[in-house]
């Protein structure tokens, strides 16, 4: 990296020094990534819609100034229509970046061109980065960015932004970020009405000529920004002001603003793309149409979460069996001829020590198991394979009272639950939310908790691996059809699900994403490890534990099935499941579970209460008296369910295990 773009990280400089970048586009447009190439920092990319939820800043130096950058989640246009938008559009009339990057998929073109005329009316100097221009060009479409940038009038840098091919350029062009060419006239009526709703707007107020044009199309969140920012008395008399020019004007003002807009985009684009009368074969559309078709699609999906099992079964179980045989088994045997047996030894390498229960078990057991697992799930996410089966489900959930935006969430669910809740904030019917928000804390086991389930199953078998998620996924379907019931109906959203290019994961790209996902899980779990072993190791001390054992005897092993010990499980559930998986692993490697008891610990612990960032969010979402009650509601019916699953395998496949 030259000395000339060399990024560092600047706290000392003042606000007023430090000017504002603000990276904006439509959903999966590669922001994310320009975000990660710009500042150094590195935050989630995965091509669905969704990825980032909520703003990202970061301060640092790029060509001797410096920024800060901002990642925002996506935006399709400044008339709002999510939670999300608003946040956006919000930060950028209240802040008033000092350059906006436009990012456009080049496969997405006159859909961020719409965006482009919003961007190009506010006056803020731009720059725009032209993504996935290679895979244009595989489909015979060139795409003149040269004329892009004299018809906009604003700097088009072109780029490869998950390989980084256009980051230099486009450090270099920010400091010849300009304000574009506004040309587009909505007729003399029109402009008229909107100088006039203009000149009644706070002189001091910015993007005013923006408020208008979204004033008169009845934006449902600008009145509320416009109260806070002036008061009442002001906004009644802008509604005044824009209900007379609507009397002057007999057309629909929303159908000519669209219309003047499509037909700019449509000629911009017209200039600069040229195609191939002849194009290449497509295999990645047509791989996309049978992954969502009702027919093909469902046997790709068991293909894949099979090729998943198989993988951790039988390539990272063996990795950790090395490792431990390696690595930890010397260290024990150092260890116990040096520590005597009592305390110490039973502190440092017992039942609870924390080093065998923490940190061998969270490096030499569970950690060769998510990165097998993590490398085929970030996979799936870069091919695009996600939004597909939102399509491909979509059937099941609408049935389960889901429909429309509600679907993408749920599916996130099994990459992370706490981000997965936070993407219910753009649901606007409250029954779809509860619902969504209740099923993605029940029983979906988050990623890492996954991979060590699959593990789990491989030591006794495939078959067990379909009885148990089978039964976590009928009754996780059983749910949403008794919340669709109970609770009263709403209008729900749309099925409107984009769907991004089906693409050939970079090897770097998911190298990196696994790399960070790794050291997210380590820099979280490792200290809950540590604690955890220790909260247990002083609980079985000071006699504790051996109550709340007797306490739960009755539920734990006459209702359950299970043995005592897995009330230590669900005392690590509470802290992250992952963890508690990680014990229940323990457990089935020493032999103190049977089939059925791994089969029924496997889908309490899914069922149990979400960890604490889900619960978190939870109540972030739906506010913490209903948030709070959902926890409890899961608790109860986890234990419930888990029982009746546990008699209802005795008198099945008891006898024949």
């Amino acid at each position: 990296m030259s000395k000339k773009h060399k990024i560092k990280r600047d706290n000392s400089s003042s606000s007023s020094q430090v000017k504002k970048i603000a990276i904006v586009g439509l959903p999966n447009t590669g922001k994310s990534q320009v975000f990660n190439n710009l500042t150094g920092e590195y935050t989630l990319v995965s091509n669905y819609p969704l990825t980032t939820v909520e703003m990202k800043r970061t301060r640092c130096e790029i060509g001797g100034e410096p920024y800060e950058v901002i990642d925002t989640p996506g935006l399709h246009c400044l008339y709002i229509h999510s939670e999300e938008e608003l946040i956006v559009r919000d930060m950028i009339f209240k802040e008033v970046p000092d350059i906006i990057i436009q990012c456009i998929d080049a496969n997405q073109l006159k859909q961020s061109l719409n965006l482009t005329a919003d961007l190009l009316e506010l006056g803020i100097p731009m720059v725009v980065s032209l993504n996935a221009i290679d895979e244009t060009a595989r489909r015979g479409v060139w795409i003149d960015s040269g004329g892009l940038s004299r018809l906009l009038g604003v700097p088009v840098v072109e780029s490869i932004s998950i390989d980084g091919f256009g980051t230099t350029e486009l450090k270099d062009t920010l400091s010849r970020a300009r304000r574009g060419k506004w040309t587009l006239q909505y007729g003399e009526i029109v402009d008229d009405g909107i100088s006039a709703i203009v000149s009644e707007l706070p002189e001091e107020m910015n993007f005013k000529r923006k408020a208008a044009v979204l004033l008169l199309l009845a934006d449902p969140f600008l009145t509320d920004y416009l109260t806070e920012q002036y008061g009442r008395e002001k906004v009644t008399q802008l509604k005044n002001q824009v209900n007379k020019v609507r009397r002057q004007f007999k057309g629909n003002f929303g159908r000519v603003i669209n219309d003047k807009r499509s037909r700019w985009v449509d000629d911009i684009a017209e200039k600069i793309t040229r195609k191939q009368k002849t194009t290449p074969g497509e295999f990645s559309r047509t791989f996309g149409r049978l992954c969502r078709h009702p027919v093909f699609g469902v046997p790709i999906l068991l293909s894949v979460v099979l090729t998943i099992y198989l993988l951790v079964v039988n390539v990272a179980n063996v990795i950790a069996g090395w490792m431990d045989k390696i690595l930890w088994l010397p260290v024990e045997s150092k260890i116990n001829n040096l520590v005597p047996e009592g305390i110490w030894n039973d502190f440092l390498i017992g039942d609870y020590g924390v080093l065998s229960l923490g940190l061998a078990n969270a490096f030499l057991t569970i950690l060769p198991i998510l990165t097998v697992f993590f490398i085929a799930f970030n996979i799936l996410e870069d091919i695009g394979y996600i939004p597909n089966l939102c399509v491909l489900t979509k059937r099941i959930f609408d049935k389960i009272g889901l429909s429309g935006s509600a679907i993408m969430p749920l599916v996130l669910g099994f990459g992370c639950k706490t981000m997965a809740t936070l993407t219910t904030t753009r649901l606007r019917s409250r029954k779809e939310k509860f619902i969504a928000v209740y099923l993605i804390a029940f029983a979906i086991p988050c990623s890492a908790q996954m991979g060590i389930d699959m593990a789990i199953f491989g030591r006794i078998g495939i078959k067990a691996f379909i009885i148990g998620y089978g039964a976590l996924a009928f009754i996780e379907l059983s749910a949403g059809v008794a919340l669709n019931k109970i609770i009263k109906e709403e209008k729900r959203t749309d099925f409107i699900q984009e769907l991004p290019a089906m693409r050939v994961p970079s090897p770097k790209a998911i190298a990196i994403k696994t790399y960070y996902r790794l050291y997210w899980f380590l820099k979280e779990a490792i200290p809950v490890f540590i604690i955890a072993a220790v909260v247990l190791f002083l609980l079985d001390k000071t006699g504790v534990l051996d109550l709340i054992k007797t306490l739960m005897g009755p539920i734990v092993v006459s209702w359950l099935g299970l043995p005592l010990d897995i009330v230590d499980v669900l005392i690590l559930a509470i802290a992250r499941h992952e963890v508690a998986a990680g014990l229940t692993l323990k457990m089935v490697d020493a032999g103190a579970l049977n089939y059925i008891q791994c089969i029924v610990t496997v889908v309490i612990t899914t069922m149990f209460v979400p960890c604490f960032a889900n619960v978190v969010a939870m109540c972030k979402q739906m506010g913490i008296k209903t948030g709070l009650t959902m926890a409890l509601a899961i608790n109860t019916s986890s234990f419930i369910l888990a029982g009746i699953l546990n008699w209802i395998l005795i008198f099945t496949i008891g006898r024949w295990v």
